[in-house]
């Protein structure tokens, strides 16, 4: 592979330095991870992000494929005898997919064509006669062609056949592609018609019923939305750009002169584009709309996750986590510390049962038993009802209640995983414990759960399935390792997202744990099977021990760069946990000194923050949030009122917020500000608390408009 022909053309695009984008490709080659390369490897990459790194990483792919597709086109070529200086020469020249698919298109393998039939009758001369533009006769030339036996019987069976090839020329003509697909590109239209019976059953896609707008300007939410009223059978899409100008744009490349002969082109031309080159081009625009939209709406997903997985924790506390219901009652569980199952029960306090005493009496006996500091709540199902409950009984001391999200709960308590973990409780038990560790520690709970289930995505079932995996899974990956694992106590499912580990390695470590016992040291990582250095290259710095005899241990700080902290305590006659512990004494180290071949100043840097704040949480502190309690359902709703809420999923087209009332409410887009909002992401944040106005409410569609707007807005 020729990794620097890759490096300048990259480079090139980006507008990078060619030796940065050079040594990310090749740490990316050499199976490194994007967290790794982006937190360990700073002087090589002249400290690109992870998001830039990854952009690096698919466009060498796409760079991949492309030679690929030109090896296997060059292939052909040969094979066919057909291959030129000249066509190799433009083949080689290709930039993008389109472009070689354009070059290769006359000599691909085709099945049976007018213009083949055509040309198996001998009229190709004919063709190419009468393109020439030079003959104002072109019936008399097509008399000297004539064949009965070969079913030419006739000057316009000639001349219709001519046509039939000269129509496949204007189609494969590289440069009429190029422009008609500029055409597309500026001025197609999506076009979307109700399917006439369809009308009632397809209500939901009303307002595509008759609909159109340009399609490099319609938002992917908008394409994806008609393109899944299409695959329903609802809705009839097209994407046309208008016959004039694509004619227009050909007979100027194509007609040279005004006689006979060129009227016959401008018939093929005609031919050709509603036949040939505007079916193709309207098939390459929708799918180049659909891959624009499907990246958008991932984007919008995966940026959702990130704020959710990055959620503040509560931390380590000891927690009753109540999985509510009405007629099955309200599963319980006490956790401890460490998340692990105490206790389990259920209580009635809801109709039709409706045992309140009881259930009063039962949480405050548990509250006291297992020194529960937390109460956490599932939001779905009666949680508004036991959150009433639960703020009504008077505890002997304070304590923390709040509703938990608990989209995907039912998802992990229904999971091979959680069959492992609880083989013996049922999946009520095991969703209330997964509600109660949200609380705790969201990040390290939802690993557990396919990022699909969470209920932060938009059109997500109609987005490309594995490039949307893709992209979920190293969002979870960035996260985790941008938060850092407690080796000592993470599960299996979280250790897996480990730089460099993986779940094989996870279940290894986790064994080794289970059999020798805590970890006391980094280095003892090497002594798990198939912990190699490639894998403790990539996952140590990420990986925590709390307590350990080796103070670094327990930070972000690469076992690679301990030999620079231990050279800059010795220079200050000091230890390492000094050095950590002593503001004073940091101040008096200055990172450009300790510059060596290994370790550049930007690793200093790093070095010195962490050692301010070893194994520090990224995430943001912990806050409590109370819903109105003037309102518990949507029948409780009126314009005009102002409300606290959380935002629960943000979309391209606004976000949606949780009042409390078991039904989100949507602040469009265009209320989200005073201002143009461009991306719901700039003005609010999954989890955010917000105060929101009701704008409208439909009870019988359960839809809520609400406005965000400046006049209206303050923190919770």
């Amino acid at each position: 592979m020729d990794l620097e022909k890759y490096t300048a053309i990259i480079s090139s695009e980006y507008g990078l330095d060619k030796a940065f984008v050079f040594n990310t490709l090749t740490l990316l080659e050499s199976g490194a991870t994007i967290p790794f390369i982006a937190r360990y490897r700073k002087e090589m990459t002249g400290s690109m992000d992870e998001v830039m790194i990854g952009k690096l990483r698919d466009r060498i792919i796409q760079l991949k494929d492309l030679d690929a597709r030109r090896e296997a086109i060059l292939k052909s070529l040969k094979e066919q005898e057909k291959l030129t200086p000249e066509l190799e020469d433009s083949l080689m020249k290709a930039l993008t997919m389109a472009e070689l698919e354009d070059i290769y298109l006359p000599y691909k393998q085709k099945r049976k064509t007018r213009a083949s039939i055509a040309r198996e009758k001998g009229l190709e001369p004919l063709a190419k006669i009468i393109i020439s533009q030079k003959y104002n006769d072109p019936e008399t030339r097509a008399e000297k062609f004539l064949d009965e036996e070969k079913g030419v019987n006739t000057v316009e069976d000639a001349i219709r056949g001519a046509e039939d090839i000269m129509a496949e020329w204007v189609n494969e003509h590289i440069y009429g592609r190029k422009r008609i697909r500029q055409l597309f590109e500026k001025e197609a239209l999506i076009i979307s018609k109700v399917i006439k019976g369809k009308e009632e059953e397809g209500v939901n896609y009303k307002i595509y019923y008759d609909y159109h707008e340009l399609l490099y300007k319609a938002p992917s939410h908008r394409v994806l939305a008609m393109l899944r009223g299409e695959n329903e059978g609802f809705l009839r899409v097209s994407v046309d750009v208008p016959d004039d100008k694509a004619e227009e744009i050909l007979e100027r490349i194509f007609i040279k002169s005004e006689n006979a002969s060129a009227l016959l082109v401008k018939e093929a031309i005609r031919d050709s584009c509603k036949r040939l080159l505007l079916p193709s081009m309207e098939t390459e625009a929708r799918g180049w709309a659909k891959d624009k939209s499907d990246t958008e709406a991932i984007r919008v997903f995966t940026e959702n996750l990130r704020q959710l997985l990055l959620a503040p924790p509560l931390g380590q506390k000891n927690v009753l986590a109540i999985d509510p219901g009405f007629r099955t009652g309200c599963k319980i569980v006490c956790l401890g510390r460490q998340g692990e199952l105490l206790h389990n029960e259920t209580i009635y306090p809801h109709p039709p049962q409706n045992e309140v005493k009881e259930s009063i009496h039962k949480i405050k006996s548990l509250v006291s038993a297992y020194k529960i500091e937390a109460i956490a709540i599932g939001n779905g199902t009666a949680g508004r009802e036991t959150e009433r409950l639960i703020r009504a009984i008077p505890f002997d001391k304070d304590i923390i209640a709040l509703a938990v999200n608990e989209s995907g709960a039912s998802v992990y308590s229904a999971s091979a995983i959680a069959r492992k973990e609880f083989p013996d409780y049922d999946i009520t038990v095991r969703g209330a414990v997964s509600i109660g560790r949200r609380l705790m520690d969201p990040l390290a709970e939802l690993v557990k759960i396919d990022p699909k289930s969470i209920g932060v995505g938009q059109y997500q079932h109609d987005v490309d399935q594995a490039a949307l995996q893709k992209s979920l899974e190293e969002t979870v990956v960035s996260c985790v390792n941008m938060v850092g694992v407690e080796v000592n106590t993470a599960s299996e499912e979280l250790l897996a997202f480990i730089s460099g580990v993986g779940l094989g390695l996870a279940k290894n470590i986790v064994s080794y744990r289970h059999e020798k016992g805590p970890f006391k040291s980094r280095s003892e990582f090497r002594k798990v099977t198939r912990f190699g250095e490639k894998a403790f290259e990539q996952a140590a710095g990420f990986l925590r021990i709390r307590d350990a005899s080796n103070p670094l241990d327990s930070s972000a700080v690469h076992p690679e760069s301990y030999a620079v902290v231990d050279r800059m305590a010795k220079s200050l006659s000091c230890s390492v946990k000094d050095l950590m512990q002593d503001a004073g004494c940091r101040m008096k180290i200055k990172p450009e000194h300790f510059v060596d071949e290994k370790t550049g100043l930007p690793t200093l840097q790093d070095i010195m923050q962490e050692l301010a704040k070893p194994g520090r949480d990224p995430r943001q502190k912990f806050e409590l949030f109370e819903f109105s309690k003037e309102v518990h359902s949507i029948n409780d709703l009126r314009p005009g009122m102002k409300l606290p809420g959380i935002v629960t999923n943000i979309t391209n087209f606004g976000a949606f917020v949780d009042l409390g009332v078991h039904q989100d409410g949507l602040v469009h887009v265009s209320q989200l500000a005073d201002h143009f909002v461009k991306d719901p992401n700039e003005v609010v944040k999954l989890n955010q608390k917000v105060m929101v106005e009701i704008v409208d409410i439909d009870i019988p569609r359960k839809r809520i408009q609400l406005s965000m707007k400046a006049q209206n807005k303050s923190a919770v």
